[in-house]
């Protein structure tokens, strides 16, 4: 299972990389569950490794294109803060691992898709000098964002949906590869111990 795990995430992160091309997908890519996955699936700690490595090669991509066709720099402290959020998600995922239920799973991967949406467009207003520094300048960025790209709302809309999706699709995946196997669901209620 942790092979076709693997090919899941590497996937998702290609697939990030193939729809800065299509502007009308609008950033329907899985960003935050590509992380949030690994950390409810990925049991071996050094595989962890694997879904920041495909986030931040990604990442290094759309970094060099958005600066080469809107003339726009993330820089490094944009790659940190992503990889950040990235590393919240990735222990979101492992804390509801520990839970192992459905319920949890979409509110993890809400929450985790929320959290990015919250920290990223915040440090884009500190930092953007295309922002007001002031309320009306932070709630800019939080909905319309910069003229010359689509609304940051509908970048969330679409990047939730995606990672929701994601989140559903993979764990269903790995669900039917363990169903298939003959061993019990990795997100079923947890068995209790014995007396």
């Amino acid at each position: 299972m942790p092979i076709v795990a693997i090919l899941l995430v590497v996937l998702a992160a290609a697939w990030r990389v193939l729809a800065v091309h299509a502007p009308e997908l609008g950033n329907f890519c899985p960003l935050v569950a590509v992380a949030f996955c690994g950390g409810v699936y990925f049991r071996r700690r050094w595989l962890w490794a694997i879904p920041f490595l495909a986030l931040a090669l990604s990442d290094l991509y759309l970094d060099h294109y958005y600066l080469v066709q809107f003339h726009y720099q993330f820089g490094l402290a944009g790659a940190l803060l992503r990889l950040g959020c990235f590393g919240v998600a990735l222990a979101m995922g492992r804390w509801v691992a520990g839970r192992r239920s459905w319920p949890l799973l979409a509110s993890g991967t809400l929450a985790s898709s929320l959290f990015f949406y919250l920290v990223t467009n915040t440090a884009s207003w500190a930092s953007d000098q295309g922002y007001a520094h002031t309320a009306a300048g932070w709630w800019q960025a939080l909905t319309v964002g910069h003229p010359q790209f689509a609304p940051t709302l509908v970048f969330f809309r679409h990047s939730l949906a995606s990672d929701l999706l994601f989140t559903v699709g993979f764990a269903l995946i790995l669900e039917a590869l363990a169903l298939r196997r003959g061993e019990p669901s990795l997100l079923g209620a947890p068995k209790a111990s014995a007396p």
